[in-house]
């Protein structure tokens, strides 16, 4: 089991869902998040002032798979989210010790 944490562009998200479940992921939470990279934000102009944006807007989306999706949502995540630019997110891959679905209790694969 793996878990898969990607911080991708928010207008993004129904598209990057969508190629998620076409590749067998069955669920995903997601999170809005704020951050910066190394673009360290942006500066905005509203009525003639300059404001400094430091934290951009972003999604959080955290996957609990087994290990034979682990490739397909990493490939499904980075053709969607992709775009060349700067600002276009990470993905994180761990190792997940255990999982349980408190509603029936089963444990890893069976959870998800």
């Amino acid at each position: 089991m793996k878990k898969i944490e990607s911080i991708i562009r928010p207008h993004l998200l129904d598209a990057v869902k969508t190629a998620l479940q076409e590749a067998g992921v069955t669920g995903m939470t997601v999170s809005e998040v704020k951050g910066f990279g190394r673009q360290k934000g942006h500066t905005e102009t509203y009525r003639g002032s300059e404001y400094r944006i430091e934290y951009l807007p972003k999604v959080k989306i955290e996957l609990a798979v087994p290990d034979e999706l682990v490739e397909p949502a990493v490939d499904a995540l980075i053709a969607i989210a992709r775009t060349g630019k700067f600002g276009d997110g990470k993905i994180f891959v761990s190792a997940l010790e255990q999982v349980v679905r408190i509603r029936t209790g089963e444990y890893n694969d069976r959870a998800v």
